[in-house]
């Protein structure tokens, strides 16, 4: 789709909204006055299972990467959660994106780092496995530093009242459409979910806020796996494994019946994610651009 007048660089301004939510971001202004909270378990049987049949074809996969392949899917075919507000505005992202949190060494000393992964709508679990643990591993070493780890330091050395400026600047021009494109190629609050995956350190998930500076309108959080008794069919009590999601979502870039369409997809999928193993059939397009 060409760019038109009013579109971003990262984003294609909606044209054909609802009135009322052209209306809402001059109600609700930041994200944190419009985030919503909420959380979902999902059960791992099918799950756990196709990371096994994965992991026997030689693939170095875990939960993270059904994760985010789910995600995708999602996208692909619920568009309209691929939005964000920014200056009183609403668009439609151009790129689906995903952004996390990397821990080099898995101890105190070792600094986290943020990377940011971009993904075709069509994308498999198998690009996915691809495309992440490329990405994870270039950011692995603990002498190096990524771009956004650069700029972040850079900024440090300012005294306080420039690195203020600065920020104000930033989000001057961000408002406005004008922030360069580097810039928001390496930042990491500029995508379409932000996701944290806790299970790694041992600890359940947490409802994360998202943030203000950028563009993110989604924050997926997930934990450590816990069992679950139930009563099967048969009146049986068995035990199960499960995980709960908690997420957080700027209730300003759909309505609410929208958001729970593509949230019941996303459990679905993750819970059972054998479509991952192929694309989709066809890819939704945002019919409000």
């Amino acid at each position: 789709m060409r760019r038109r007048f009013g579109d971003r660089k990262d984003g294609f301004k909606l044209r054909k909204a609802d009135p009322f939510f052209r209306l809402i971001p001059y109600i609700m202004k930041d994200r944190n006055d419009a985030h919503v909270l909420f959380e979902d378990r999902i059960y791992l049987e099918k799950t756990e299972m196709l990371i096994r049949q994965l992991r026997k074809e030689g693939h170095k996969v875990g939960f993270l990467h059904i994760a985010i392949a789910s995600i995708i899917r999602v996208l692909s075919q619920k568009p309209k959660v691929n939005r964000f507000v920014i200056g009183k505005k609403t668009y439609a992202r151009k790129e689906i994106s995903v952004s996390l949190a990397v821990k080099k060494e898995m101890n105190e000393e070792t600094e986290e780092t943020t990377i940011k992964v971009i993904f075709d709508p069509k994308d498999t679990i198998y690009d996915v496995i691809e495309k992440v643990n490329s990405e994870i591993e270039k950011n692995k070493n603990t002498s190096d530093e990524n771009r956004a780890d650069k700029a972040a330091k850079i900024l440090t050395y300012m005294p306080g009242f420039l690195l203020s400026f600065t920020m104000f600047c930033i989000r001057f021009l961000d408002n406005r459409g004008l922030l360069p494109r580097f810039l928001t190629d390496l930042s990491p609050f500029h995508s379409s979910i932000f996701l944290t995956d806790l299970g790694s350190l041992g600890v359940k998930s947490v409802y994360h806020h998202i943030y203000n500076l950028g563009t993110n309108s989604f924050f997926i959080a997930f934990g450590k796996k816990s069992k679950e008794q139930y009563i099967d069919e048969e009146s049986n009590t068995k035990i199960r494994k499960a995980m709960d999601l908690k997420i957080a979502v700027d209730e300003r870039i759909v309505d609410g019946y929208y958001f729970a369409l593509a949230i019941k997809m996303l459990l679905r999928i993750i819970g059972n994610p054998e479509e991952l193993l192929t694309p989709p059939e066809t890819v939704v397009i945002d019919n409000e651009i």
